[in-house]
């Protein structure tokens, strides 16, 4: 769900035409901490999603839940020019400070809290074909559009800090808020099927590489 779509309500309303039982949407890193640190929070940014939330919340004798998605590929650009962002290790600080912001403005009302969407679709599509955001790859994979960037190695140092931001969120949620708020936290991951023979085999090497390596750190309630 866009929470940036006017109005609301009549967004619900489709969602329940389609006897949808539940729905999520994500809160923008950059809206909240515009420098993408904790040293700079943003009121208005913080009203932006009180707004919504009462609505949600109201909705709660129609759809089961709603789940909240902390990070869904939107790196503020603040962190890209200061330390290209999830190439650096000092996102897992700030990632962290950002969603521990997220668990203390609104974890009284959000119940199930998502750290990350998609990580392997961010670190495959973001650092190695460079299709998506920043947009990095290696000159003889994209020669197009990317003009920065190693295919060989930055799906992996982001993958690794996707993973250490992840655990440094859950564990922030547990440590501090979970106890209070009585919410769960996890993680969104994606794979492609095939419902081929043949690709039986090469099907479950891809989910053991796509998957298995994020599944298998989970710190998740």
């Amino acid at each position: 769900m866009n929470v940036n779509s006017i109005p609301l309500q009549s967004d619900l309303e489709i969602l329940e035409d389609l006897h949808m039982d539940a729905f999520r949407f994500s809160i923008n890193w950059a809206r909240l901490l515009p420098s993408g640190n904790i040293s700079q929070v943003n009121p208005y940014g913080i009203d932006f999603y009180n707004k919504p939330l009462p609505c949600f919340e109201g909705t709660l004798h129609r759809f089961r839940a709603f789940f909240v998605t902390i990070f869904h590929w939107d790196s503020p650009q603040a962190l890209e020019d200061k330390y290209e962002g999830f190439l650096n290790d000092q996102i897992v600080n700030d990632f962290r400070d950002f969603a521990d912001l997220c668990f203390r403005e609104f974890g009284d009302r959000v119940k199930y809290w998502i750290t990350l969407n998609e990580p392997q679709k961010f670190s495959s599509a973001g650092y190695d074909s460079g299709d998506f955001a920043p947009g990095r790859s290696s000159e003889w994979v994209n020669e197009t559009y990317c003009k920065k960037g190693n295919s060989s190695t930055e799906p992996y140092i982001v993958a690794h800090h996707l993973l250490f931001s992840h655990a440094a969120a859950v564990n922030t949620y547990k440590e501090k808020y979970q106890a209070s708020q009585n919410g769960k936290i996890g993680i969104t991951l994606n794979t492609p099927c095939s419902n081929s023979t043949d690709d039986h085999d090469a099907a479950k090497r891809s989910l053991d590489f796509t998957l298995g390596w994020y599944v298998f750190l989970q710190n998740t309630s």
